[in-house]
């Protein structure tokens, strides 16, 4: 199924190439303020710099927040606005949704010299969509799902599955949303702890794409 996956969406970023200690740690679905704040905040601790793919109906919401993890040297990227499934939506809708969040990231956050980050909610969209944002958005999927949103999945578990599938470049899936919370936050902590006693460092995608 990836493989067929790859063929039709061939510029799709699914991880970076590099022989270096990094990994690409990325946040779905907020900014919230019952969980973005504690990201920033172990982001911080350990001098992680990360990406966050922000659903543009909570930048509106909570601007301070996003405004926040812009000014600590975080990238932001586009999740539409109201983190649609691109399989369900008519393209054009899906589209016009797509720039709705793009026009709120850009209002509060200077944009990329290079075309904006874009990840579709669910990793879901149609060929149609993809062939019209390709040309205006870098897609960026991901090689390793924490799958922390799922309530009965522990942090162990969610961490076991970054060591597990984890190697340099890989880009790691966490969501910073009020249903992972429990769940990514410890699994997020141990992650930092780990990987930076191993000498792998965090950073953005924003040199790599």
């Amino acid at each position: 199924m990836l493989q067929v996956f790859l063929k039709l969406f061939p510029s799709v970023t699914w991880r970076i190439s590099t022989p270096d200690k990094i990994l690409f740690l990325t946040f779905d679905d907020g900014p919230v303020p019952e969980a973005t704040p504690e990201v920033l905040d172990l982001l911080s601790a350990y001098k992680a710099a990360a990406t966050f793919f922000c659903i543009g109906e909570n930048i509106q919401k909570h601007p301070e927040i996003f405004k926040r993890l812009i000014s600590e040297g975080h990238v932001a990227g586009n999740h539409t606005y109201n983190h649609l499934n691109g399989w369900k939506t008519a393209s054009g809708e899906y589209i016009q949704n797509v720039d709705r969040s793009e026009e709120s990231l850009k209002s509060l956050a200077q944009p990329l010299k290079s075309r904006s980050l874009f990840r579709p909610p669910y990793g879901k969209m149609r060929l149609s969509q993809y062939s019209f944002l390709k040309r205006r958005y870098k897609i960026i999927m991901w090689d390793v799902l924490t799958r922390d949103w799922e309530q009965q999945r522990s942090p162990a578990s969610c961490f076991e599955r970054i060591q597990r599938k984890a190697r340099p470049g890989s880009i790691i899936v966490f969501h910073d949303s009020i249903k992972a919370r429990s769940r990514m936050l410890p699994a997020l902590e141990q992650t930092l702890r780990h990987y930076s006693e191993l000498g792998f460092r965090f950073e953005s995608l924003k040199k790599y794409t």
